[in-house]
């Protein structure tokens, strides 16, 4: 189930855990359970992160092409 989510998600927090240095799972469960706490707000900076990456991976997909200019 987790190779699932890994290759469908945004990969926000595998991302987050590899420039941290912190184990994946953990963040995983802080975003878990603030959900819960706080009623779901992380999940707005969960997808707002989701946003920025996707965003950042497309300029440089079409940085490095060569029928861009």
């Amino acid at each position: 189930m987790q190779k699932f989510f890994e290759k469908y998600a945004f990969g926000v927090c595998t991302r987050l855990g590899e420039k941290l240095r912190i184990p994946t799972s953990g963040i995983r469960l802080f975003f878990i359970y603030t959900s819960f706490l706080t009623f779901g707000s992380p999940i707005i900076v969960y997808l707002a992160l989701a946003f920025v990456m996707n965003f950042r991976k497309m300029l440089r997909r079409r940085d490095n092409s060569i029928w861009y200019y």
